[in-house]
């Protein structure tokens, strides 16, 4: 079914129109029909145009009626904008059926909007490093987001690895949310990061050491807020190298210290990130999380 897709540009700007053209072409391919923010291209300094530029990219993205209301990428610049979103006009675009889809730095907005309105949005890929690749996308990607603009998807699965295997089965409900640790990170203390309790929360990130990965979950931790949650997932952490100085010290170590910390269930392997693979999640739905030996899932559809 025809959907209308908007293209926008929030965060860093775009270097390589090649990318977005490509990406156009593929979601029309799909049946898709395609409008592009008349700033998408914009570019000041290293961000798609300044702060008010971005900001009324938003609100254009809000009110375009669009079924699913796209970035182009990631980046960083989200967080400046933060103070000036019209929170109300997103709920109301959400509430109209506009679906706002994207990872990385959107976790600030994604955020942000749950902590203000507590609008569902969706974390999945990107217009450019999604479907704008070279060769041809991710097919789990393209179905995930294929299910997410027909509004027929209702969960997501995935095998856990070996070492994870539960005994027993693990029943979890509560409120999905989450993105990129780092951002989250940089939110806590802020009215932008949504107190969520008794939630399952996801994370991911990209070259970031695992070193580093630990120190932002250790600020998550004593801010409060893993404490608070009833599981946690983590996606995948990318692009990082190890050095000699770590001597053993790798992201498993610190997936072990994590696990010690808090009495929250703590599973690996979540099909998100900075990776082709990725599945499309309900940032503030409440889900239904179920893990049975090695398989895992996440529900929200009607159904349970």
């Amino acid at each position: 079914m025809k959907k209308h897709i908007y293209i926008f540009s929030p965060s860093s700007a775009i270097r390589d129109r090649s990318v977005v053209r490509r990406g156009v072409a593929r979601l029309k391919a799909l049946g898709h029909e395609v409008e592009l923010d008349e700033a998408v291209f914009a570019t000041h300094m290293r961000f798609a145009g300044d702060d008010e530029t971005r900001l009324a990219a938003i609100d254009r993205a809000a009110a375009s009626r669009a079924d699913v209301a796209l970035i182009t990428r990631g980046g960083y610049g989200l967080t400046r904008l933060l103070p000036a979103i019209r929170y109300k006009a997103v709920a109301k675009a959400v509430e109209r059926g506009t679906r706002f889809v994207g990872l990385s730095d959107f976790t600030a907005f994604q955020s942000a909007v749950l902590a203000q309105t507590g609008a569902v949005t969706w974390s999945g890929p990107a217009l450019g490093e999604d479907f704008g690749v070279e060769g041809e996308p991710d097919e789990i990607m393209q179905a995930c987001f294929e299910d997410l603009v027909s509004g027929q998807g209702e969960g997501t699965g995935w095998q856990l690895p070996k070492a994870e295997a539960a005994a027993g089965p693990v029943q979890v409900k509560g409120t999905l949310w989450g993105g990129n640790l780092s951002v989250l990170a940089s939110m806590v203390g802020t009215p932008w990061l949504p107190p969520v309790k008794g939630g399952i929360l996801f994370l991911e990130d990209v070259h970031e050491h695992p070193y580093r990965v630990e120190r932002m979950l250790t600020q998550l931790l004593h801010a409060g807020v893993l404490g608070r949650q009833k599981a946690v997932l983590l996606g995948h952490f990318t692009n990082y190298k190890p050095v000699p100085h770590d001597r053993g010290f790798r992201l498993e170590t610190v997936v072990d210290w994590l696990r010690r910390q808090i009495k929250a269930p703590v599973f690996t392997g979540l099909p998100f990130g900075h990776v082709p693979t990725k599945v499309a999640l309900p940032v503030g739905a409440k889900v239904y999380l179920a893990v049975e030996g090695r398989d895992a899932f996440v529900l929200w559809g009607h159904r349970h």
